[in-house]
């Protein structure tokens, strides 16, 4: 099966609300969509909470996914525009309120980064997995979040942006801001 053939059966079968498709489709990215509210949230029963609603909302507006998009763009996109009305509806300030801000320039990635070593190959190592996991924590969501859709979920920065509705620049900006960020809380964990 083609690529095109793929979504548009992917577009079909949201239409018509098929379950076994919302099913399969539930299979393939619950570890990974998990993950990624885990990590907005910090809290699991949070993350719980919203994981189910996103998967109610893909039954509900399936309709509205055109194929147009890799559908885990779509899917993330709807769990983090759930996450972003959680924190607004109950008025907790928090930082994830940033995630919704797409305006504003941040400066250019500097040439630099375009020849760091490879970061998923840096970030992800197993025998540090656990101090980069607090790492991360600590990180200003902004960045975390970008980091996760790059490292860990293989987005590309053209899909991160169009997915928190931010310029590239700003992706890139992020991006280079959250690797040196968590390049100098890893370095300070080791003194």
């Amino acid at each position: 099966m083609t690529g095109n053939q793929e979504a548009d059966g992917l577009v079909r079968g949201l239409s018509h609300r098929d379950p076994d498709l919302v099913g399969q489709l539930v299979e393939q990215y619950q570890y990974r969509l998990f993950r990624y509210l885990l990590y907005l949230t910090r809290s699991s029963d949070k993350a719980e909470d919203i994981f189910q609603e996103t998967w109610v909302r893909v039954l509900e507006r399936g309709h509205q996914y055109d194929g147009k998009s890799k559908f885990e763009s779509w899917l993330f996109a709807i769990a983090r525009n759930l996450t972003i009305d959680y924190w607004r509806r109950n008025k907790l300030t928090v930082e994830l309120e940033e995630l919704g801000e797409a305006t504003g320039v941040d400066a250019p990635v500097p040439f630099a980064l375009q020849h760091a070593l490879s970061a998923s190959d840096f970030v992800w190592r197993g025998e540090e997995s656990e101090r980069i996991q607090t790492a991360l924590g600590m990180l200003p969501a902004v960045q975390r979040e970008i980091l996760l859709l790059r490292f860990h979920e293989d987005f590309t920065l053209e899909e991160i942006a169009k997915l928190v509705a931010a310029p590239l620049s700003t992706v890139k900006s992020r991006l280079y801001r959250g690797l040196n960020h968590l390049r100098h809380l890893l370095e300070g964990a080791q003194a």
